[in-house]
Parts: structure tokens; C-alpha cells; sequence
């Protein structure tokens, strides 16, 4: 009797509806609060009679990463690495004028206060609050120290200083946000990378004309935690997945010649197949050895088109850096675009936009995608140019004239200082063509200037450009698979060993169309405040002069013998 009631109180209670289970604590929300806590202590801070900050933040970075590196169908690294870094921006002074200055004019690094530099790093275990804490303490100190030291000298350097009354202020005022994102795990199949990093790998490799190639496969997943004393909260995360295959051979001649793919996606389910991988580096083999075996080219000046990638490359050299705000106020810079604003810079028929809110552009994911940038601010759609007229800049917390609040594009790789920086530069046209079309222009644009040929530049592998105001304004691009369009027939031939090279204004005003379809372009940007992640999107152009001129072609001797890898 007993037994058999235990049995039916047991399945009464197995009916009942079964308590949901308790949520997982968040760690991440027990950080931020650490990090808030402490940003309370850095406004109390007070040195005898002066001034305490008028304003804190801090970011911290928590990197997971992963790496698969493989050449010759073997794996040469396989990394994992964690780590977590701070960094605190701490000013004194009103958001007129305050204590920030350039890295190049730091009053503070000076023999005095410099004996020890607290290291911008946190704990990796979630529940350690205070030695979080401990370590912002550190940082704040010093921060607030250098920053009261230069306020000090900023002021009295006012003596000698004519008052400007167009001089702008030092930090634009922004509402507070307050921003969260779900916790994603990032899932890496290292299995799967693994197999495919070693067969892509062998698949590069085994072109003999090839005397070295690599495939890496990278992962990183970025969660990022900001607060400062306006009221922001942001809890934020970022995942970007890459493949990359390089192949590397010699001409007859001794140049050395590289060809290369990379493929980019938020998601590692984004990212193409095995397959897909496969019959990209089928193409990276096909144009790497074609290229070999192309002529040289002699310097040109003519007409060229080109295609998106080497166009997006073009508009991001010439005209993005030099939209960046702080580069109009900075006396070491050229300043290309200072006081043109409402005035025309380029064609009437372009338009410039950076959008860093566009994650994809016709299914392509773009590098450039984010919520806010580095100083807390909403990332927004900008028009820079808008049918060939200049409308605004590239704008961080750092105030240009005639512009009082940030656009959202102030960034910075880690935790270096953010600066204005472009995200999805996107190029539009009202003057589009045919790909025929745009050739047939092109061949007759080279008739009329009495060229034999014009140039068609499909691929580019990147460039970089000069803005100070020390050297000549100038960019330069380094194109891989440039054609040469015979004016009597039409028929292309890859040609090699030239570099594009021009003044930025001259260049960008002599786009005479653009072609029909966009395409995109991801990669990494290096400027002041290091590498981020970037994509342009832009049709081909149709440019009525480009200058190119010879690259270094070097001389050395391929390996010799034969690779052990063929024996």
C-alpha cells in the first residue's frame, strides 16, 4: 500500500508543468557595471586645486582569434588567442577647450611621470570585478594626469597664440546611447578548416612555376564594452570570418609577381564552400601564371577603365582619406578639400556616400558594417559629395569648421585613439553604360588622343596616398591584371609591371562615365589609427587621362633547383 502510493504521488508530480529553468547569468553585464562603477570614481578625481575630468570613457576589447595557416598541403600554424585590452579617454578643461592633443604634440611624455606606464590590459575571468577595476584605476591615473599636464600647457601657449575666432572646438557634446546585443558564440569548425586549409593549400602549390603560396583561414570575434560619463552604455559584437590564398612567382625577367583572393563574411556559414574556395584559387593559378608570362609595359598616359574593384580603390585613395576631418584641421596636411564645402569637386554626375549602417550590398557582406563607432557614437549614413558638390566631411568627436557634431565615423583598430575613418564607401553614378558601351568610348577616347591602345584595369591589389601638406598631394595604386585594348580591333592582352600614380583632383575630374553594374571590394584600411576593416562599392569608371608608371621590377634569381615539393 505504500509503495503504490509513492509511485502515484510520483506521477502527480511528473504532470505538473515542469518550472522553466533559471537564465544563465550574463558575465558580460557584470563588466559593464565594473566599468561603470569606476567611471563614478574618475569624475571624483582632484589634484590640490585643479580642475577634475569634465568627461571620462572607457572601452574594452575582448578579442577571441583564431588562425589556420597551411602551405604545400601542410599545416604551419594553428593558433588560438584571448585576450581583453582597456582604454580610457580622459579630458579636463570644456568641451571648448580641453587638454586633448595629437599623439605627435603630447606634452605629457616628458621625463617626469613616465617611470612606469600602466599596462592596457584586463583580466581574462569574468568574475574578477576588482582586479577590472584595479587595472582602470591604474590607467585613469595616468591618463588623467598627462591630461591635466597638457590643459596646463595648452593654456599658457594661449599666451603667445593670436585668438582665432574661427577656431574650432576641442570635442563635439553627444547624448549618451544606451546599446545592446545579444551574446553570440562564435562557432569555428576547425575540422573543416583544417582539411580545407591543407587541400587548398596543396592545390596552390602545385603549380611548379609557383616557388611559394599559403592559405590562411581567420576568425575573430570582438566584444566590445564602452561607458562614459554623457550616459553611454554599449555592449557590442563583432564577427568577421576570412579565407585567403596568395600564390607568389618570377617572370623571365626577374619581377616579382604575387596574385591573390580573399574572401570575407560575418558568419562562418557566409562564407563560401569548399568548392567555391577551390575554384577561386583555380583562377588565382590561371591569372598568376598568365601574368608571368605577359610583356612589360612601357609609362602611359591615356585613356583606361576601371572595373569596381580597381574604381572603389581609386575613390577611397584620392578622395576618402582626404574627406576625413581631422585631416582639415591639422596643420601638417595638405587640406585638398578645406573651404570647398557647397562647391563642385568632382563630375556632376558622381555622388559619394559612406554608410557603415549597410551590412550587405546585393548579398555581399561588407567589412565596413557597425552599430557605433569607437567613441560611442551611432554609425549614420553620410553624404559626402552629392552629384559632384561637396557636402560634408568625415567626422568624428573632433570638431571641423562649420561642423559641430560627429557623423559616427570615429574609429581606431584595438584600443588606439579613434580618428575620422571611412567605413562603406560607395560611389553612385547618373551617367552609367554598357560594359560595351563603356569599351566603346574608351577605344575611341584613346583614337582621339592618337593612342595605339587604352588600358582596361581589372584587378588592384591596393594603394596608398600622400595628404600632408610636407610632399605633393599624390596617391598611388598597384594594379595586377591590366589589359591593353588594341584601337584597330578591339582585342585585349594582359600586360604587367606598371603602377598608377596621379594627383587626386586631376585624376577623380576626368571620370567621363561609369559602367551599369557595382561591384564590392573588402579589405583592411591602415591610416593614424590603425587597421579597420573597410569595403568601397563602385560601378566602373571610364577616366578620360591616367597616368602609370613603371614599378620597381627587381632582378633576383628565382630559387634554384627544384622544390622538394615536386620530387
Amino acid at each position: 500500500m505504500h509503495s503504490a502510493l509513492l509511485v502515484f504521488v510520483a506521477s502527480l508530480v511528473a504532470a505538473e508543468p515542469a518550472a522553466p529553468a533559471p537564465a544563465a547569468a550574463d558575465p558580460r553585464k557584470d563588466i559593464l557595471a565594473a566599468l561603470i562603477t569606476q567611471l563614478t570614481e574618475a569624475q571624483k578625481l582632484k589634484l590640490n586645486q585643479d580642475q577634475s575630468p569634465y568627461f571620462v570613457s572607457y572601452q574594452l576589447k575582448d578579442f577571441d582569434q583564431r588562425e589556420i595557416s597551411a602551405r604545400y598541403g601542410a599545416i604551419f600554424e594553428d593558433a588560438t588567442g584571448r585576450q581583453r585590452q582597456i582604454s580610457a579617454d580622459v579630458r579636463v578643461g570644456s568641451y571648448a577647450f580641453d587638454s586633448s592633443v595629437g599623439d605627435d604634440l603630447d606634452f605629457s611624455f616628458s621625463t617626469k611621470g613616465t617611470s612606469y606606464i600602466s599596462r592596457k590590459v584586463a583580466p581574462l575571468d569574468n568574475g574578477a570585478t576588482d582586479a577590472l577595476r584595479t587595472a582602470l584605476w591604474l590607467v585613469t591615473d595616468e591618463k588623467y594626469k598627462a591630461a591635466l599636464f597638457n590643459f596646463l600647457k595648452k593654456r599658457g601657449d594661449d599666451v603667445y597664440t593670436v585668438e582665432d575666432p574661427k577656431k574650432s572646438a576641442s570635442f563635439t557634446q553627444e547624448t549618451g546611447r544606451t546599446y545592446f546585443v545579444p551574446h553570440t558564440e562564435m562557432a569555428f569548425d576547425h575540422e573543416r578548416f583544417v582539411k580545407l586549409a591543407r587541400a587548398a593549400s596543396f592545390k596552390l602549390a602545385s603549380n611548379e612555376a609557383f616557388f611559394d603560396s599559403e592559405v590562411r583561414i581567420t576568425a575573430d570575434h570582438i566584444v566590445r564594452y564602452f561607458v562614459n560619463t554623457e550616459g553611454a552604455k554599449i555592449l557590442s559584437e563583432e564577427m568577421l570570418f576570412g579565407i585567403h590564398a596568395q600564390a607568389f612567382t618570377r617572370a623571365p625577367d626577374g619581377q616579382l609577381l604575387e596574385n591573390s583572393r580573399d574572401w570575407y563574411a560575418p558568419l562562418q556559414s557566409q562564407l563560401p564552400t569548399d568548392e567555391q574556395v577551390f575554384a577561386g584559387i583555380e583562377v588565382v593559378s590561371k591569372e598568376l601564371n598568365a601574368l608571368r608570362l605577359a610583356p612589360t609595359i612601357d609609362p602611359y598616359t591615356g585613356p583606361a577603365i576601371l572595373e569596381s574593384d580597381a574604381a572603389g580603390v581609386l575613390f577611397h585613395e584620392a578622395v576618402g582619406h582626404r574627406l576625413e576631418g581631422e585631416r582639415q584641421e591639422n596643420d601638417t596636411e595638405g587640406k585638398t578639400f578645406r573651404g570647398q564645402v557647397g562647391k563642385p569637386v568632382l563630375p556632376a554626375f558622381l555622388s559619394i556616400v559612406d554608410d557603415p549602417t549597410v551590412r550587405e550590398r546585393d548579398g555581399v557582406q561588407l567589412n565596413g558594417f557597425y552599430a557605433f563607432d569607437d567613441e560611442g557614437v551611432a554609425a549614420q549614413k553620410t553624404v559626402l559629395v552629392d552629384k559632384g558638390v561637396l557636402k560634408t566631411f568625415l567626422l568624428s568627436r573632433k570638431p571641423v569648421e562649420g561642423f559641430t557634431q560627429s557623423n559616427g565615423h570615429g574609429r581606431a583598430q584595438g584600443t588606439r585613439k579613434p580618428v575620422a575613418r571611412m567605413a562603406n564607401l560607395i560611389l553612385e553614378s547618373t551617367k552609367t553604360l554598357s560594359d560595351a558601351e563603356l569599351k566603346k568610348q574608351l577605344i575611341a577616347e584613346a583614337k582621339r588622343q592618337g593612342k595605339p591602345y587604352g588600358l582596361v584595369i581589372r584587378d588592384i591589389t591596393g594603394g596608398n596616398t600622400n595628404t600632408t601638406g610636407f610632399g605633393y598631394q599624390a596617391f598611388k595604386g598597384t594594379p595586377r591584371m591590366v589589359y591593353r585594348v588594341d584601337v584597330r580591333d578591339g582585342k585585349e592582352s594582359l600586360v604587367r609591371g606598371v603602377e598608377i600614380v596621379g594627383t587626386p583632383l586631376s585624376s577623380i575630374n576626368r571620370v567621363m562615365a561609369t559602367g551599369k553594374k557595382e561591384g564590392v571590394f573588402n579589405g583592411f584600411c591602415g591610416a593614424e589609427s590603425g587597421m579597420v576593416p573597410v569595403s568601397t562599392v563602385a560601378p566602373a569608371v571610364l577616366i578620360q587621362e591616367i597616368e602609370l608608371q613603371r614599378s620597381q621590377e627587381g632582378k633576383d634569381r628565382p630559387p634554384l633547383g627544384r622544390s622538394p615539393f615536386f620530387h
